[in-house]
């Protein structure tokens, strides 16, 4: 099974840029993607043999994740809870028969911290949902967790530190994440790559010098850990400021 995330940034935008391309091409099972900024009616996917699942923010313009799946889920069920991560359109969670899928956006801190709290507050009530879940049944959480986690991942880690993405806080909350019985799937096969990036800004030539962040991922339940048989950055597919991982499961 072939599953692909990306944080497209304006999906109608994308779309003009080869999303339909690459996702012909990639051919997977599971698509996942966020940032679609767009409401219900303005864009219309021919996605021929794929369900798809959209969580709208009600924000015009603003966030926003689908799901475009070959076989049809159990289930499917949008946000957490009843607060602003809905309005947001940010969490789609979708049961399969042995696994549940959640796509997520992941709120950024903002570049001054001004919504680290909500951020904080947001990364507790997503790791109480995965491990509700996990009691079930396996988790594949995929998107744009907007944390760089180590050092490894980011370029320039050291002028980075108490920066939005990489304070102690957000990447505490991940190592709680990983310690709770979840695996970075990428860091499973290359604990030690550095220059893995997913994310580079619109500056001029950040991102032909490879200046950037690992903030996208695949993180799996520690049960589907042998199941993992390929993880992988599709760094060189444009459209984006960020590029599509992709997640092969046995």
């Amino acid at each position: 099974m072939k599953l692909v995330s990306w944080n497209v940034n304006g999906l109608r935008a994308c779309v003009k840029k080869g999303f339909l391309d690459y996702f012909q091409e990639v051919d997977a099972d599971i698509f996942c993607v966020q940032e679609t900024k767009l409401q219900e009616g303005q864009i219309s996917l021919e996605l021929d043999g794929y369900y798809q699942y959209w969580n709208y923010a009600m924000k015009k313009g603003y966030s926003g994740t689908a799901v475009f799946t070959k076989n049809e889920p159990l289930s499917v069920k949008y946000g957490v809870g009843t607060d602003e991560s809905e309005e947001e359109g940010r969490i789609l969670t979708l049961e399969f028969s042995d696994f549940f899928l959640v796509n997520v956006y992941t709120p950024n801190s903002q570049r001054d911290l001004a919504r680290i709290s909500y951020r904080l507050d947001w990364e507790d009530r997503m790791l109480e949902h995965l491990k509700a879940l996990n009691e079930q049944k396996s988790v594949v959480l995929c998107g744009d967790l907007n944390v760089a986690h180590r050092e490894i991942d980011l370029r320039n880690p050291k002028s980075n530190v108490g920066n939005s993405g990489f304070t102690v806080e957000e990447r505490g909350k991940m190592t709680d994440l990983l310690k709770a019985g979840f695996v970075d799937s990428y860091r499973h096969f290359y604990p030690n790559q550095e220059g893995a990036y997913t994310w580079w800004s619109y500056m001029m030539k950040v991102r032909e010098r490879n200046i950037g962040w690992r903030i996208d991922y695949f993180i799996v339940s520690e049960s589907l850990r042998e199941r993992i048989k390929n993880a992988d950055i599709h760094c060189n597919v444009m459209g984006s400021d960020h590029c599509p991982i992709v997640l092969e499961l046995q």
